[in-house]
């Protein structure tokens, strides 16, 4: 091979490598990413199916909600309640507001590599509502699941007081409160408590079809400080912005925490809203807490949105 026919060998492999590479980069921009926002006493986290099947997950660090900001030696066992009790919260003061910027400070730093998928559960539907009013350009989709949407009303607090909302079995974790909410700015629950009223009461409410373990699975990953703030908060998107942004909605039929009929309610009224960008609607049997065999629906139903 002479050195000119070698040197265009070289040039010829070097141009496909870059293009190879080139490519590699196209593809990784187009992955989606599924931006996960957690309802309320909830930890950041992703998921790691969805993963497995090619996208990216990221959960968002909402403020105050970092494990290590939270749990005390108090909260252990044995439990000391009276210095649980006047621990300062982390949570003192935390609004929607701040809920939001986080959210969208991590939508603006993951749309660089392809769609963005903004998913909120719970309280957690408040928060991916008013970032949908910052970055609406940024969101491929939002997904409540089971989750808050708030159109007509203006919170969650006061979508709870109607009649849809009355039958909501949430109240459960009301004897599970440590502290004065009024001192510490912040309602404090003991999820770690034994007292057996309480657990089932909570395990009706929020995962009565999952096994005790699931069950005490979740209450072990639960967080006890909520901000007080973020419930009653004004948390109704503008139909220029939210409005525009498509939007999925994952019933749960077998909530007793945000009940059918309320889901179904707060789907109608934001359709009423924007009826040119109704709610694309699945329903999956399952509580208010998915257990593992049914967030399995819920990980299926979100990856094929991605496609």
């Amino acid at each position: 091979m002479t050195d000119l026919t070698r040197r265009t060998a070289f040039q010829l492999a070097a141009a496909a490598g870059a293009g190879a590479t080139a490519t590699s980069l196209t593809k990784r921009k187009e992955v989606t990413t599924f931006v996960f926002v957690t309802g309320s006493n909830g930890v950041a986290s992703g998921d790691a199916e969805l993963t497995l099947r090619g996208h990216r997950t990221v959960g968002v660090s909402l403020p105050g909600h970092g494990p290590e900001d939270q749990l005390h030696v108090a909260y252990q066992a044995p439990q000391d309640l009276a210095k649980l009790a006047a621990l300062p919260s982390t949570m003192a003061g935390v609004t929607l507001d701040d809920y939001v910027e986080a959210t969208v400070d991590v939508v603006r730093r993951v749309s660089r590599y392809g769609p963005v998928i903004l998913v909120g559960g719970s309280l957690g539907g408040s928060t991916i509502t008013k970032a949908a009013d910052e970055v609406p350009h940024l969101i491929d989709r939002l997904v409540y699941i089971g989750a808050y949407c708030c159109t007509k009303l203006r919170s969650p607090a006061e979508y709870l007081e109607t009649p849809e909302g009355r039958t909501s079995l949430g109240a459960a974790i009301l004897p599970g409160v440590v502290g004065d909410p009024r001192v510490l700015k912040a309602i404090r629950i003991n999820w770690r408590t034994n007292d057996r009223k309480f657990l089932d009461a909570a395990k009706a409410a929020f995962m009565a079809e999952g096994t005790a373990g699931e069950f005490l699975a979740l209450l072990n990953s639960s967080l006890p400080d909520e901000s007080l703030e973020v419930s009653s908060a004004d948390a109704r998107g503008r139909k220029d912005a939210w409005g525009r942004v498509r939007r999925v909605y994952v019933r749960q039929s077998l909530d007793r925490v945000i009940p059918p009929a309320l889901q179904d309610r707060m789907i109608r009224e934001a359709d009423e809203a924007t009826p040119g960008n109704r709610f694309e609607v699945f329903t999956v049997r399952t509580p208010h807490a998915p257990t593992r065999r049914t967030y399995r629906e819920i990980t299926k139903i979100l990856d094929g949105l991605a496609k």
